[in-house]
């Protein structure tokens, strides 16, 4: 038998050329060896007719290589797995990182509007608070020197009336004089705007004084001269300061109906009013007495300012 009696003849999976060439140097030694006993042999011996079986190729163990290909295969699908899984873990995070560093942006921002606008609302209130504050303060002040002026004119009335009798003829004729000088100042009657406006005051003599009040059937000082002004289509601030703020300054030697007047300094008035004529005025003054319309040397005015 021939040492290549047991090579299959049917076709087979290529098998790569470094197991090839293993097997061929298995195969090569064992015919050398062969070829050395032979030349070492008597001359005379006998030719060798024993066929000597040559391993096959298929002898060889190839499971456990197929099994360490497969392990190692499968080892680095399971690291780039690993890596994949790893790459979109880190994106994953960073992108969260971002979206919460946003977040915390967008939160800090709204805190910081709500505390401003907190901030200003309470600003605001403490203003208005002060406004109110001194506006009593006033009110209160006016209300002791009106008393103490009823008290004095009280007493002097009451100390001079036997002088009014004995001198009724003179005092008549003088008091006519006054009267005549009095109805002087108010033949000048409004009109326009301005008699709009000082109709709709007269109309509200009588109604209540409430702070912060605007009609119909109750006003505050700037809340009265407010509507008054709407009734010629003029739009007002609402608080004193601001309305004794605008116009143009005028004396109160100089006033025209429909002028307002104002009690302390023309940019932080407290206390407004609406001359209407004939050296009087109507405004609301006081719980006690409402809306009235008295003389301008009832409670004289710091100024008056002109906006018709």
């Amino acid at each position: 038998m021939s040492h290549t009696a047991h090579i299959p003849s049917h076709r087979k999976p290529r098998r790569s050329a470094s197991k090839l060439a293993l097997r061929a140097g298995v195969a090569g030694g064992v015919l050398g060896t062969i070829a050395v006993a032979g030349a070492a042999g008597p001359a005379n011996a006998e030719p060798v007719t024993e066929t000597i079986e040559m391993p096959t190729l298929g002898s060889l163990d190839t499971a456990g290589l197929a099994s360490a290909v497969a392990a190692s295969a499968e080892a680095s699908q399971q690291e780039a797995l690993d890596q994949s899984l790893e790459s979109q873990e880190n994106a994953a995070l960073q992108k969260a990182a971002k979206e919460a560093k946003k977040a915390k942006a967008e939160a800090d921002r709204k805190a910081e509007a709500e505390r401003a606008e907190k901030a200003r609302a309470e600003a605001e209130a403490k203003a208005k608070a002060e406004q109110e504050r001194l506006e009593a303060e006033a009110r209160a002040s006016r209300d002791r020197e009106r008393t103490q002026l009823r008290t004095t004119s009280t007493s002097d009335n009451s100390s001079s009336g036997s002088n009014a009798s004995d001198s009724g003829s003179s005092t008549g004729s003088s008091d006519s004089g006054s009267s005549t000088g009095s109805s002087n100042n108010e033949t000048q009657a409004p009109s326009g705007s301005a008699a709009s406006i000082v109709a709709f005051a007269r109309a509200q003599v009588g109604d209540a004084y409430v702070r912060g009040g605007t009609g119909p059937n109750s006003w505050d000082c700037s809340g009265l001269v407010q509507a008054a002004y709407a009734q010629a289509g003029i739009d007002l601030p609402r608080i004193s300061y601001d309305q004794s703020s605008m116009g143009t300054s005028v004396s109160l030697s100089n006033l025209q109906p429909g002028d307002i007047l104002y009690w302390g300094s023309r940019s932080g008035s407290y206390h407004v009013a609406i001359y209407v004529g004939g050296g009087k005025y109507v405004g609301a003054q006081n719980s006690s007495t409402g809306v009235v319309e008295h003389s301008l040397d009832w409670d004289t005015p710091s100024g008056a300012v002109r906006i018709l």
